[in-house]
């Protein structure tokens, strides 16, 4: 069975984002780690607070763009950056937990400022193997 995992992908100006997961909330936590990746290098970000996040949509693809602009939201208000995550998602409610902690510019040297998830190129689904969550990200 293939591994969780993330990519980025190329798009223009902007940056793609990619999680692969057993379930739609592992590909979400993978593709919420992607979005930290465009930040900085995940491995600096420690996981030392807590903060709980919901959304509801009905469809997943819906749910997947408001997960991560939810997210962006609270890097941005906490001015915080996330390493570590646990989703869960039961009729077409997601609830989360997300760990990391308040940026530190000399440490995490942020490369860019992300504005937000886009439906550009946006999708969720099933391959034969895995579970997808992919858009591209306004930086």
């Amino acid at each position: 069975m293939p591994q969780p995992r993330w990519e980025h992908f190329e798009h223009q100006a902007d940056i793609g984002i990619r999680g692969y997961g057993t379930d739609p909330a592992t590909a979400f936590e993978q593709a919420a780690l992607a979005l930290t990746g465009i930040v900085t290098g995940l491995e600096l970000v420690k996981d030392s607070e807590m903060t709980e996040i919901t959304c509801e949509e009905t469809e997943l693809e819906l749910l997947f763009v408001d997960w991560l602009n939810a997210l962006i939201y609270q890097m941005a208000i906490k001015k915080m950056l996330f390493s570590r995550f646990k989703i869960n998602i039961s009729n077409g409610i997601l609830t989360a937990l997300a760990w990391g902690e308040n940026v530190d510019i000399t440490r995490h040297q942020p490369a860019v400022e992300i504005k937000g998830a886009t439906y550009t190129e946006l999708g969720v689904f099933q391959t034969e193997n895995e579970w997808v969550a992919q858009c591209v990200v306004d930086v």
